[in-house]
């Protein structure tokens, strides 16, 4: 099972931020984190990088359900999501909640996970 989904884009990487935010939004997702992984590096390590964005997406709603069913759940959370900037080309990675489903026993879980999985997949084909 792959532990993400892939879509390139054909609009800048600012434009891809925003679109995945605001499509993010749509299906009840807030982004809780913005990291920027180019400028940690720069400041921390003095090497240059491409652009590359990790945004740590949570719907409230499924949060809450996975915790009440498994306290330890929070260690797969939030549902990151990359935006990278390559020399010719913006890619965007999603998180395959699924993964989840394939790491737990918890019943509930697994049912939360396949409706999360739906929400991502929308989110990115809506992109």
């Amino acid at each position: 099972m792959e532990y993400g989904f892939t879509k390139s884009v054909t609009v800048s990487y600012e434009e891809a931020i925003e679109k995945v935010t605001e499509e993010l939004k749509k299906e009840g997702f807030g982004v809780l984190t913005t990291i920027d992984v180019k400028e940690t590096l720069k400041k921390k390590l003095d090497v240059d990088f491409d652009r590359y964005i990790i945004l740590g997406a949570c719907n409230p709603p499924f949060a809450y359900e996975a915790l009440k069913a498994e306290e330890s759940v929070g260690l797969l959370m939030p549902c990151n999501v990359i935006v990278h900037e390559k020399s010719t080309s913006v890619q965007i990675f999603f998180f395959n909640p699924s993964i989840i489903a394939s790491i737990t026993d918890n019943p509930k879980l697994k049912e939360l996970s396949s409706s999360l999985t739906e929400k991502i997949k929308k989110v990115m084909n809506n992109i």
